[in-house]
């Protein structure tokens, strides 16, 4: 199964037409490394990336 990867927020998902995220329709396939946010609220990384929801996010999106 393929990944897709909002090159909006970064959120990785299975969708392939709308993020669960944001709700862009801007997915790509072409995204490098990820993270798993779990608390965001005292997460340093979420913090970093902007990240406010939960998830499964992309380091890098073209």
């Amino acid at each position: 199964m393929v990944d897709y990867a909002c090159k909006k927020c970064k959120y990785i998902s299975h969708e392939s037409v709308v993020c669960k995220n944001c709700g862009s329709s801007d997915l790509t396939k072409e995204w490098y490394g990820y993270v798993v946010i779990i608390d965001p609220e005292k997460s340093q990384i979420a913090e970093k990336l902007g990240v406010k929801i939960p998830g499964k996010y992309a380091i890098k999106v073209d």
